[in-house]
């Protein structure tokens, strides 16, 4: 999955199958805002995993 934007906002998610973790960077007009953790079951977080987490976090600080 790639990454999606919003708002000027770009979430970058990168996962590691090995661990069942990865991670969400939030960028906002090309500089690095923060980190979002999370983690999965099977081969590869579900792209709908990963829009739930990136909406949650727009809802969350209004984006």
């Amino acid at each position: 999955m790639g990454a999606i934007e919003r708002n000027g906002y770009r979430f970058e998610p990168e996962f590691s199958v090995i661990n069942q973790n990865g991670a969400i960077h939030v960028y906002h007009n090309g500089e690095f805002i923060e980190e979002i953790p999370f983690s999965f079951t099977g081969e590869f977080p579900s792209p709908k995993q990963i829009e739930e987490i990136v909406e949650q976090y727009c809802e969350e600080h209004h984006i």
